[in-house]
């Protein structure tokens, strides 16, 4: 019964980690181009962003998140560095293998950035996924076996 309860904390972490993440790619993306704060479609343009943000978030992590909840409920992994540094390290793996890693972009005036600000934007929104998750379930990894 331990486990099942267990479940349920750990999928609904994973929720609210997913809209964290979705939030901070909205504001990332969209933070200083929104119109002003009364505006009732700047608003509906920032959190249709981080819906579709925190759906396709979910979508591009779901088996490599799997894996690692499993391995961390495993092993009792409790560390909040671990989490956040895996949720980044996750994100980053996602972004570069999906092939928004480089604009491939030519200029003759400056060479391209060696880490674009949507890299950036990845790397802040893996972290806030790994330490949403670890506050809701990853403090507790492995205890409902007794530990």
């Amino acid at each position: 019964m331990a486990l099942l309860g267990r479940i349920f904390v750990i999928l609904f972490a994973l929720w609210i980690a997913t809209m964290a993440a979705g939030l901070v790619w909205s504001l990332g993306l969209l933070g200083t181009d929104l119109p002003a704060a009364g505006d009732p479609a700047g608003r509906v343009i920032f959190w249709g962003a981080a819906f579709i943000a925190s759906g396709i978030t979910a979508a591009v992590l779901f088996v490599p998140t799997l894996v690692a909840v499993i391995l961390a409920e495993a092993f009792a992994i409790r560390s909040v560095l671990i989490y956040t540094i895996g949720g980044l390290a996750l994100t980053l793996l996602a972004y570069s293998g999906a092939g928004f890693g480089r604009s491939y972009e030519e200029s003759i005036d400056r060479a391209p950035p060696p880490v674009s600000r949507e890299m950036e934007i990845a790397a802040a929104a893996g972290a806030a996924f790994g330490l949403v998750y670890w506050l809701i379930a990853g403090r507790r990894a492995g205890r409902w076996r007794g530990q």
